[in-house]
């Protein structure tokens, strides 16, 4: 298992192999499809978005609310294909990484080879599990969302699998 911290950067990301395991520990954003179409419109407006994207991680996932003793409830990756549409005018403002499950679209591995990015799929099914390695939680933009609004999320030792690598190497072609 390779460990990865925060802060990210592209020399770190790029060491990376489709395939490898991977524990993550630093900051991540939630963020799905509602909040993705709203981040491009801003960046096709020219305005401010509400965190910057570059050396970040966006992770596909749409958080339950929180029991009293968790920081956050359930928290699994949601389908990734979804949110292909919207991805390069975040890779192009520096994202670093996507977490989600499922395959991509073969455009999607081009532009990560592109901006030297990756794709990590988060075990799927297991949401629970996944919340007790979230150390905390903060509501960054569009609340009105509720589950899907953007959170910040700090996370130890978080479990994911490189699924496509800055150099377009894809697990779901080797195995599929």
């Amino acid at each position: 298992m390779k460990e990865l911290e925060f802060p990210y950067n592209k020399e770190k990301i790029e060491e990376l192999k489709a395939g490898e395991f991977v524990f993550l520990t630093g900051k991540i954003y939630t963020a799905r499809d509602q909040v993705h179409r709203k981040l491009v419109d801003l960046i096709k407006k020219d305005k401010k978005l509400p965190f910057n994207l570059r050396n970040q991680i966006i992770y596909y996932c749409g958080p339950t609310p929180s029991s009293r003793e968790r920081v956050i409830g359930s928290c699994g990756p949601t389908t990734s294909s979804r949110m292909d549409k919207f991805s390069e005018p975040l890779l192009k403002k520096g994202l670093l990484g996507m977490i989600g499950k499922g395959q991509r679209d073969k455009e999607i591995r081009e532009l990560l080879k592109k901006y030297k990015a990756v794709y990590f799929v988060a075990p799927s099914g297991c949401g629970a599990l996944l919340s007790q390695k979230v150390n905390s939680k903060r509501l960054i933009a569009f609340a009105y969302l509720k589950a899907e609004a953007v959170y910040e999320l700090e996370v130890k030792n978080f479990p994911l699998v490189v699924a496509i690598d800055t150099k377009g190497n894809d697990i779901y072609e080797r195995f599929y």
